[in-house]
């Protein structure tokens, strides 16, 4: 039995679910998620305890993988519409600049044009300086579409290991390399 998929997921006050076959719907207080889930895999909502259970039907490979994987994602959802999500991102570098232009997010990098970043529905970016560095706050319910958007503001200019300038996540270490030394 998996270890992550057997554990009940609690439902706080003000989260209600509902499951009609293989579509899970959550509702909180920041909003709504939806979502359908393989069919070897039931979800299963018990209201006067106030827990979401998710069991398997068959004990194969596939099922037993399924089986922690919707329980994680089940539990992702009720996470986000209770709290939301959200990733920070830093900005280093001497000439680089993030700045807002109504939702979309506007970067001033080495390229000869400005990177422009519009986020979707439901997710929410804000920049602010912090001394030199410009930080980039990506928020919103779904955790998957705050990574993902987080994940593709840092490849527009990844963390270079010379001098470490390019966009990070906050707290991320950089590996730097030495540099060529003169003889």
């Amino acid at each position: 039995m998996s270890r992550v998929g057997k554990k009940p997921i609690e439902l706080p006050d003000g989260v209600t679910a509902e499951v009609v076959g293989t579509h899970v719907k959550i509702v909180g207080p920041k909003g709504t998620l939806e979502r359908d889930v393989h069919e070897a895999i039931s979800v299963k909502v018990n209201e006067q305890d106030r827990v979401i259970n998710v069991s398997r039907s068959s004990e194969t490979a596939t099922d037993r993988s399924l089986h922690g994987l919707v329980r994680s994602l089940v539990a992702n959802m009720v996470e986000g519409v209770t709290n939301g999500y959200k990733k920070v991102l830093e900005l280093h570098g001497v000439t680089y600049r993030a700045t807002m232009q109504g939702r979309n997010l506007n970067l001033q990098l080495r390229f000869t044009h400005p990177v422009i970043i519009e986020p979707p529905d439901g997710i929410s970016i804000e920049c602010e300086r912090r001394g030199q560095i410009d930080q980039i706050t990506v928020s919103g319910i779904n955790k998957e579409t705050v990574g993902e958007i987080a994940a593709r503001i840092r490849h527009v200019l990844g963390p270079e290991p010379y001098k470490g300038t390019g966009i990070r996540y906050k707290g991320e270490h950089v590996r730097r390399k030495a540099g060529k030394t003169g003889l």
